[in-house]
């Protein structure tokens, strides 16, 4: 069938990127092509990017946003069709999508709406050439477009809210629902009202047409209070509009034919060599399993909890490379794991996307112990490459990972290690694992080739998003 699409986010590979939201915005479109459906990213143009796109054609023109002029300019990078919000006044500024080197925004209610009223008034119109079937909104920052359409007329288009991360929920004040361009009597618990204040995350879960969130354990968490974050009751009162689609990897980037050297499934030679490379780069003398952590350093992802599994792991023959930044306790306390037992455990405090995929070419294991996890991509990233998940049973993890038992041994359908519920005892007991399975040179061979030949791809979900908007534009 196919039709167009209008994909609104805040962030979009390879232009700008901060976390998982913008590998999804990036992939989507290319995965969606091969499905009949037209899909163009509309982002911000912020400070770099407004550089790039300066000689792009403008297709639209906004008089009054918010305090100045707003340009869309239409052009092509990395094979994705975007469209760029040209509003110096919101986006051209110093920092990231979010903040300055100083701290938060304190108008970014104001810049994201303004993303939204864009999205929504081009949805509605069209552009000269172009007009959406579809309005696809990713998380908070586009969470205004699916309510404009509501409340300000949709002209025949359908919308699709995406949650990536429901921790995030872009808050306002009460007082600033005029500004924002909300109706009044709007403002009440089953609609905009939100603790008093205005979510814009919420506004796009009670006005869209359909919501989706980028796994289906996710979108069963997310009913329930311990995951919810405030909003369960909301999504639970539309559940039957709620839908978890995982999200895929690039498999042309994230590949064992691109290590050096290269190795595959059935010629695991090279993996052998990227190992000791990277063991020889840190300084490591690993006799069992060698486990990667490449996280986030945050309570989130649950790297509180590797202090107190590390000293047995290490004790049964495992060794660990960390890499990543965030809480400066949490850096603090993986720099201590390494002085406390060197040569067997490393950090790199910091991110460097080549040496991450060394780090999987090289590594037996990736540690990804998350209190809460959407989806995920660290462990499809192990699977891809043969790097054995131990994961905790949340989420995305829970999807994407078959976990060592009696029952997945005997089917021959393992592809790695979960544990539940997510504490230092449980976490422990699938390291017993891990370093147990490491020992035995055919059940671990297995188990790497069951996590290769698992499908990590786009394939399945862009027909998942596809089959959901035929199903709205039917």
């Amino acid at each position: 069938m196919g039709g167009r699409v209008l994909s609104v986010a805040s962030e979009c590979v390879p232009l700008v990127k901060t976390g998982g939201l913008a590998d999804v915005v990036g992939a989507l479109p290319a995965a969606l092509a091969k499905v009949g459906w037209d899909m163009r990213a509309l982002l911000p143009a912020y400070r770099a990017l407004r550089v790039q796109a300066k000689d792009w054609p403008v297709v639209w023109d906004e008089a009054d946003l918010w305090g100045g002029p707003g340009k869309v300019r239409a052009g092509e990078i990395g094979g994705v069709s975007l469209l760029l919000l040209d509003a110096p006044h919101l986006y051209d500024r110093d920092g990231g999508p979010y903040s300055a080197p100083t701290g938060e925004h304190p108008d970014n209610a104001i810049r994201f709406a303004a993303l939204s009223w864009i999205a929504a008034r081009i949805a509605r119109e069209g552009l000269t050439d172009w007009k959406p079937d579809i309005l696809h909104a990713h998380d908070w920052q586009a969470g205004f477009a699916p309510a404009y359409l509501a409340y300000h007329g949709n002209g025949g288009v359908k919308s699709v809210m995406t949650i990536h991360n429901i921790a995030f929920q872009g808050w306002s004040p009460a007082h600033m629902l005029g500004v924002l361009r909300l109706p009044g009597h709007a403002f009440h618990p089953e609609a905009l009202e939100y603790y008093g204040g205005i979510s814009s995350l919420k506004a796009g879960l009670v006005t869209a047409d359909r919501v989706t969130t980028v796994s289906p354990s996710y979108a069963a968490e997310l009913m329930r209070p311990e995951f919810g974050m405030g909003l369960q009751g909301v999504i639970a009162a539309r559940a039957a509009l709620v839908s978890g689609i995982l999200n895929g990897v690039d498999t042309e980037l994230w590949s064992p034919a691109n290590a050096d050297p290269p190795f595959g499934p059935k010629s695991m030679a090279g993996k052998a060599t990227a190992r000791a490379r990277i063991c020889a780069e840190f300084g490591l003398d690993v006799p069992g399993p060698l486990a990667i952590v490449v996280s986030r350093l945050t309570d989130q992802k649950g790297i509180d909890l590797l202090p107190a599994v590390v000293p047995d792991f290490v004790l049964g023959g495992g060794g660990l490379i960390v890499l990543g930044s965030g809480d400066p306790g949490m850096e603090g306390a993986m720099r201590n794991l390494a002085a406390r037992f060197p040569g067997r455990v490393a950090v790199r405090i910091g991110y460097d996307e080549a040496l991450s995929q060394r780090l999987f070419a090289g590594a037996d294991a990736v540690l990804v112990p998350s209190r809460f996890e959407p989806c995920g991509l660290t462990q499809m990233y192990g699977l891809r490459y043969g790097t054995l998940p131990v994961v905790s049973m949340v989420g995305g993890l829970a999807d994407t990972v078959i976990g060592v038992n009696p029952a997945t041994l005997a089917a021959g359908a393992a592809t790695g290690f979960s544990f539940h519920p997510v504490d230092a005892l449980a976490f422990s007991r699938a390291l017993g694992q891990l370093v147990e399975c490491h020992r035995q040179p055919k059940l671990w061979a297995k188990l790497r080739a069951n996590a290769m030949a698992h499908p990590v791809g786009w394939e399945t979900s862009a027909s998942a998003y596809a089959s959901l908007y035929e199903g709205l534009t039917a």
